[in-house]
């Protein structure tokens, strides 16, 4: 069972529609103490990094999601907003992040003068993978959907899953143990992100 956790802050429809669409057995999780119950986690989010961190703890996700973290026993995907909630914290907002990566979470163009530039990045763009992993795979064809004004920058280059462009390289997902965190959006992505979530499902 794949949970996807509803703090009032996310696309849970899409999510879940995508997913019962390759027939994943599936639910919304609004009580913090029913994640235990789920095999893998997904955890979304649209919107500015200290709502949704204050949402996710004012419904009391943020002490259980930690600790199925350190038990490492749960799959845990984020996305968007979700995935940079996993970082240590945002140059968006003053709260701290979850941190579960050894990553910040930065604004497009805040390290690097790029001509012309727009933000948000919004719209397709390839990925390139870094490294094999039970989701993604160097050498595949990956295109997926961005919306985002902020992206990773990593202290370590062994977390980084992918890059994509946008006046620069950047780091458009991580992994780490059971934790994978996506800057895109896989319920947007048509077959891509079809195919991303169903290795999630499948990832044992």
């Amino acid at each position: 069972m794949i949970g996807v956790i509803d703090y009032e802050i996310g696309n849970l429809g899409s999510i879940l529609n995508m997913l019962k669409k390759l027939k994943v057995s599936c639910r919304a999780v609004s009580n913090p103490a029913d994640c235990f119950e789920c095999s893998k986690l997904i955890l979304p989010g649209v919107g500015a990094f200290d709502q949704g961190m204050s949402k996710l703890a004012e419904h009391g996700f943020v002490e259980p999601l930690h600790q199925i973290v350190a038990d490492d026993k749960i799959h845990v995907l984020g996305i968007c907003l979700g995935a940079q909630m996993m970082t240590r914290g945002s140059e968006e907002g003053q709260l701290p992040g979850l941190g579960w990566f050894a990553a910040d979470t930065i604004r497009f163009f805040s390290r690097h003068d790029v001509a012309n530039a727009k933000v948000p990045h919004m719209g397709w763009a390839d990925i390139q993978v870094k490294k094999s992993s039970p989701l993604l795979h160097p050498g595949e064809e990956d295109r997926f959907y961005f919306v985002h004004s902020y992206h990773f920058h990593c202290d370590d280059p062994e977390i980084v899953l992918a890059n994509a462009d946008y006046g620069y390289e950047f780091v458009a997902a991580m992994s780490a143990r059971k934790l994978v965190a996506a800057q895109f959006h896989p319920e947007k992505s048509h077959r891509f992100g079809m195919r991303l979530l169903e290795r999630f499902a499948s990832w044992s």
